[in-house]
């Protein structure tokens, strides 16, 4: 079954394309062969393709049955042929995902033992200057499964109410009220785990007791109380089900904020993020990133730590190499009096302010635990000289990691430097877009999508201390094999790629992990076909799989050097299902689209 599609050329004449339907590949065709009988295949014999390839050892007959009826009844087809074996090889059921995600990790370890889903400055609606604030943004990211929302509390125009807004900029403020109570009521929509709410805390005494009762009477008994001044050790996810915990740094650490003007030493920098593609540059290659930093520190032996600490500090701004945006105060203001005592009892999980070099703030505390916050370019310096130190803090203690602030047009960066290094919230611009948004959601598609991935041992062994940079003997080789493509003629107009002709579409298909492990490789261009067909292999050698991302994305070829983009999507290795898999893909934004898919198989050897 065929239709054709025309084209105009040069205004005068029109090109006319064949539009086929998918057919199934060879190697496809080959497997049928084996399972059925006289052109059709039964129950059996589908079970048995189903444990054999697909590696579903518990995949019953009445199973396979199934599996046929709803193929069927939705194709309509008299007989499981060949065309009802493609149809259901690529359905909704045969996910590389497991198709009814449950959580299966250990959710009673320590809060400081998984990586959490983590917003950055979670009321905004879009860019981070001018934007408007809002409970909306809020509420999307609950859905999402986001587990930590950031909130940046200050005083109202006329002072006596509280106002959550991104200070110092031209975004619009919108009432904690009313962000409260959307966060009561949205919390656990899409998870029942624990919600973290990191406020940053710019209010007079007055207005931090109207904010405790606030918060008291608002979220009732979701709140979640410590008991005692600090915590010891963090509680589990699994014991704060359906909880909301409160965490900031203690009201006395905090000073007036400065202009974001001056925070950022802004206008220069702005370049940076808005010159990137509308799908956001390809993510630095740490293997790269970090050999430049070790051939710096190499050629520089005697550099102590302080001295590092100078030396970074001469092209920093003026606020100091590494603190974080709760630190940006004006030191020529006072201390504030310390908060009421109903105030500082909702801090749950307190957040330091660091002193002295890195040594001092990533000193570990066996008395209590606590958070702290790092810019993304500060951790990138501070992992070259003490890499293991900040994976042992992250034992036992938070690692906050966001945004720089020159990311005015809410872009990302690339999240594996903080996961890697053990930080359990790696904070993220969700108004945004781009690669790095889809490696975060990638990494919590992970564990039913729940919000909260446990950490794998590797990254909480005491001794030794991990070390990313390391280069291990290889674990296991993941072997994906990209079959071909449909879906984008239903998705998209047929001019939408090229005016002039049907796409001509290629795949990148890589690893997100370690340095030793990241890599991209494509496949060729297959031209003026909406049904693109590559059969082609690539062999991933793997020495953490344990951290690996599998990055998938279409492109559509243009002579210009501007592809287009056709979809994309990211899947936690460890969560991988071995066989031929249809692979839905994901706009920018990651929404599921319609129809567009991949068909391809996946393998460890």
């Amino acid at each position: 079954m065929s239709s054709m599609q025309s084209y105009t050329v040069c205004c005068f004449f029109r090109r006319r394309f064949k539009l086929s339907a998918a057919e199934a590949p060879a190697e496809i065709k080959a497997l049928f062969d084996t399972y059925s009988e006289n052109g059709f295949m039964a129950a059996g014999r589908l079970q048995a393709f189903m444990t054999e390839v697909q590696g579903e050892d518990k995949v019953t007959k009445e199973d396979a049955e199934a599996v046929m009826e709803a193929t069927l009844k939705k194709h309509k087809h008299n007989g499981f042929d060949l065309e009802a074996f493609f149809r259901y090889l690529f359905g909704d059921a045969n996910s590389p995902l497991p198709s009814s995600p449950k959580v299966h990790h250990d959710m009673n370890a320590p809060l400081s033992q998984y990586f959490i889903y983590t917003g950055h400055n979670s009321y905004l609606t879009g860019n981070q200057l001018s934007s408007n604030s809002s409970d909306i943004p809020i509420i999307e990211a609950l859905h999402k499964g986001v587990r930590v929302i950031e909130l940046d509390m200050w005083p109202n125009s006329t002072k006596d109410d509280v106002d959550v807004v991104h200070g110092g900029t031209l975004t619009t403020p919108v009432e904690l009220i009313k962000c409260l109570r959307s966060i009561k009521e949205h919390a656990f929509v899409a998870s029942e785990y624990p919600v973290v709410l990191t406020l940053e805390d710019h209010l007079t005494p007055d207005l931090q007791a109207k904010v405790a009762k606030m918060v008291t009477t608002t979220l009732g008994d979701a709140l979640f109380y410590c008991g005692s001044e600090c915590l010891v050790e963090f509680p589990s996810p699994e014991s704060l089900k359906r909880k909301i915990i409160i965490s900031t740094k203690p009201p006395k650490d905090y000073l007036e904020t400065k202009s974001i003007t001056e925070k950022d030493n802004g206008t220069q920098k702005m370049k940076d993020s808005s010159e990137e593609e509308a799908w956001g540059k390809e993510v630095w290659n740490l293997k790269d990133k970090f050999q430049a930093f070790d051939e710096w520190i190499e050629c520089c032996p005697i550099i102590s730590e302080a001295n590092y600490m100078v030396n970074t500090k001469q092209n920093a701004p003026n606020y100091g190499e590494f603190q974080d945006e709760e630190d940006f105060r004006d030191e020529d203001h006072n201390l504030r009096k310390d908060a009421p005592s109903e105030y500082k009892h909702l801090i749950a999980i307190h957040a330091r302010k660091r002193k002295g070099g890195i040594k001092k703030w990533l000193h570990v505390d066996p008395s209590k635990v606590t958070r702290i916050s790092l810019r993304e370019q500060h951790l990138e310096k501070a992992v070259t000289t003490n890499r293991t130190d900040i994976i042992r803090f992250t034992h036992r203690n938070l690692l906050r990691i966001f945004p720089k602030g020159t990311r005015f047009d809410s872009s990302n960066y690339n999240p594996i430097i903080g996961w890697i290094h053990g930080a359990q919230m790696v904070a993220f611009n969700m108004q945004g877009y781009g690669r790095p948004l889809w490696l975060m959601q990638g990494m919590f598609r992970a564990n039913g999508g729940c919000g909260y991935v446990k950490k794998p041992d590797i990254l909480l062994k005491a001794d030794p201390v991990f070390d990313p940079n390391q280069i291990l003997s290889v674990k296991k080789i993941l072997k994906v094999k990209v079959y071909m493509g449909e879906g984008w003629s239903l998705d998209f107009d047929h001019t939408y790629f090229d005016v002039y002709s049907p796409p001509d579409f290629y795949a990148k298909v890589g690893i997100a992990g370690v340095p030793a492990d990241s890599v991209m490789k494509n496949t060729k261009s297959i031209e003026d076909n909406w049904i693109p067909t590559w059969n082609e292999e690539f062999e991933y050698p793997l020495t953490v799989p344990e951290l690996a991302l599998l990055r998938i994305e279409v492109h559509e070829y243009d002579i210009t050097g501007k592809d287009n983009f056709g979809g994309q999507t990211c899947i936690p290795v460890s969560e991988l299902r071995t066989g031929i898999r249809a692979v839905p893909l994901h706009d920018k934004k990651g929404e599921k689209y319609k129809s567009v898919k991949l068909l391809m198989h996946f393998e460890f050897v």
